[in-house]
Formats: C-alpha cells, structure tokens, sequence
C-alpha cells in the first residue's frame, strides 16, 4: 500500500476489519462453542452503521508456509487430512473435516492481516482469531492454529527487530502464545486470566496476572490498569496484539470471572484509549466467549470494536 493510500484511508476514517464466512463452521447440536458469534457481530456492526460496507474485508486461507513458520508439518498434515486421533480430538473439541482446515487457515489470514493494517493505519481488526491455546504440535481448547504467533512470524520476516506485544483479556490464559514465543526478546505476552481456570497447565509468559476466580469487576480493572501501563512503559511495543475477550462477563459459561457489561466497557474504552493515543499500532482479536446468551457474546464483540472505531475517530490527526 502505498504512502498516499494510507494517508487517504486515515483521514476517510476508515478501519479495515477482516472477514470472512467459513469463520462459521457448522458443529454438532449442542456443541458449546458460538460460532456463529463471527456472522452476528459483523452483522450487529454493519446494521448499527458502526462500520460501512467497504470497512470489512473478506480473507481467504493463509498459505501454508505461513502455517509452517509456527506449526510442524505433521501436524498441519493431519489437520487437512482429518487424521487426529480421538484424543487429539477431545483436546481440540472440535470435530476435524475438511472444512476445519480451511476456517482456521482463513482465521490465520484475517489476523495476519490486520495486523500490517495496525502498522499502516493505527487500528486493524479481525473479526474473530486469538486462538492462543493453539501449540506448535498440537490443538487445544477450540484453536487450531496459532494466529498470533503466525502473524508475529510474518512481520518479522519483513522487520526482524520489529517489538511486538501480545495483551490478552481473555478470561484464559494464552498457553501456546507464551510457549511458542516464549524465549523471543522482541516478543513480550501479557495476560490477566483466572489462575484456577482451563488451561490446568499454564505456561509463564513474560508478565502473567491471575485473578480470583468469580473477580469482581473493579478488582479485576485494577489489577489489570496497574500491571499493563507499567508493561507498556517498560517494553515500548512497536505493535500491541490485543486479545480483547468476551468471556469475562459474569454470564459466560467458562469464564468464571464476574465481570458487568459497563465493567467490559470500561476495560475497552481504558486500554484502546493508552493505546490510540499514545500512538501504538494495535490489531484487535476477539478470544473467547460463551455467555449463556449467545447473542450477548456478539454484542460484546461489537462493542469492543465500536469503542475502537469511536476513538480512533476521536484522536485522528493527534
């Protein structure tokens, strides 16, 4: 892109967001996880005029090589083949076809994406990805493939002293992030999570923050102002990765936080405020959510990214 199209896109407004329609993959009745989350929350952001139409651009699958940069080749193998065995399977939870494949390589690219559209433009979101359980040989809790580490891969191909930050508000702590990217100096992964909560194993990452389990909300936004600015500071991120998460509401199944709808809002409208106006190229994923209404999972979503479209309007030319 060029110097003048950027240009053109920050002064038109426009936030480019990542989609695509195999985000939504059919599972079994009854299966806990909402995929139709991606579908609806776009839905919610294009009906409330929160994005326009041009905003959402749709993905298709990353390349392999960029898969093998983060994963073993036996494993993506297996993963196009349908081959996992049934252990392998329950660990994942999800059922392995055909189209597994292609919806996590297409999850891959969104994030990818977004992420080069941070570095040009300020903001850059996808409408799904964070799958931070995702492990270099192997899948868990839903994630297939890692798309932040693959996308911290791709960038330093192109900026090999580029810093990136990993900040995830996800209810859960991000395992595979930290073991993939854990000896990495440039890399640094932040989480604030419930230390007795999935995963049972957790893997130490560069500043890990537990919380209690069922936190209140003006604990948790404590902990999570005072431990993040300091980390901010101290490591001067070229790029924040940020995890936003929907599953610390009060009402979600697996989360075990007890956080409010305001509590979230105020957590979104705190951390996307450090980051725009203190000009930090941020690329904005989802994580998880399971509220036991699932459409309150995509208005969370949406919310996030209709907070991030409000402030990045409010400090454009800062």
């Amino acid at each position: 892109m060029s110097l003048d199209s950027r240009r053109n896109i920050r002064e038109s407004g426009v936030m480019r967001c990542f989609y695509s329609q195999d985000f939504e993959l059919a599972l079994p009745a009854g299966h806990p996880f909402p995929m139709e989350k991606f579908r609806v929350s776009k839905d919610m952001l294009l009906e409330g005029g929160i994005l326009k139409p041009e905003e959402i651009i749709d993905v298709r699958a990353a390349d392999v090589h960029l898969l093998q940069r983060v994963h073993e080749r036996d494993y993506i193998g297996k993963i196009q083949s349908g081959a996992l065995d049934r252990k392998e399977q329950i660990l994942l939870g999800l059922p392995v076809d055909g189209k597994l494949f292609a919806r996590s390589a297409t999850e891959v690219e969104a994030t990818r994406r977004a992420c080069h559209a941070a570095l040009e433009e300020g903001v850059g979101v996808c409408l799904a990805g964070g799958t931070h359980h995702a492990f270099s040989e192997h899948g868990e809790g839903y994630c297939v493939f890692n798309d932040i580490a693959i996308a911290i891969r791709d960038l330093q191909e192109k900026q090999p002293a580029i810093k990136v930050m990993v900040v995830d508000t996800d209810a859960h702590q991000g395992n595979g992030t930290a073991a993939i990217l854990g000896n990495d100096p440039r890399v640094f992964t932040y989480s604030i999570h419930v230390g007795k909560n999935y995963p049972t194993k957790k893997i130490t990452g560069s500043l890990d923050v537990e919380t209690i389990r069922y936190v209140e909300g003006e604990m948790y936004l404590q902990q999570l102002f005072g431990t993040l600015a300091k980390a901010l500071d101290d490591f001067a991120p070229d790029l924040v990765i940020w995890i936003s998460g929907a599953d610390n509401h009060r009402n979600d199944r697996f989360g075990q936080m007890h956080l409010s709808l305001k509590d979230i809002q105020r957590r979104d409208e705190v951390l996307l405020s450090a980051f725009i106006r203190n000009r930090i190229p941020v690329a904005i994923l989802y994580g998880g959510g399971y509220n036991r209404q699932p459409e309150f999972t995509a208005k969370l979503h949406r919310n996030t990214i209709a907070t991030a479209k409000r402030l990045a309007a409010q400090y454009r030319g800062l």
